[in-house]
């Protein structure tokens, strides 16, 4: 489950996540930035990740192509600030944790 929040301030336009970035919810926060850039006025974008709990690899694909786009990220926790470094990189993926279930 992903909640997304919107507000538009002083300085431009801010989102936070809250929950997990996969699956359907990757293709629910795309078509809402979308919306967003169709009908808002082109000003500075800034998507607050700190309470994102898990992003897959669709998720990091959204999130190179709205760095691509300008916006600007908060995070916090060393994953996603890792994953962040490496979107502002060379371009490579992160490597990814196996994890057994």
């Amino acid at each position: 489950m992903l909640r997304i929040s919107y507000s538009q301030t002083g300085t431009g336009q801010q989102w936070t996540l809250c929950g997990q970035l996969a699956g359907p919810w990757v293709q629910e926060l795309r078509s809402f930035w979308q919306d967003i850039r169709r009908t808002e006025a082109a000003s500075r974008a800034v998507l607050d990740l700190s309470d994102v709990t898990f992003i897959d690899e669709s998720g990091e694909g959204l999130l190179s192509e709205m760095r691509s786009a300008g916006v600007e990220f908060v995070a916090a926790g060393v994953e996603t600030k890792h994953l962040l470094e490496n979107l502002k990189g060379n371009g490579e993926k992160p490597l990814r944790r196996l994890v057994r279930r």
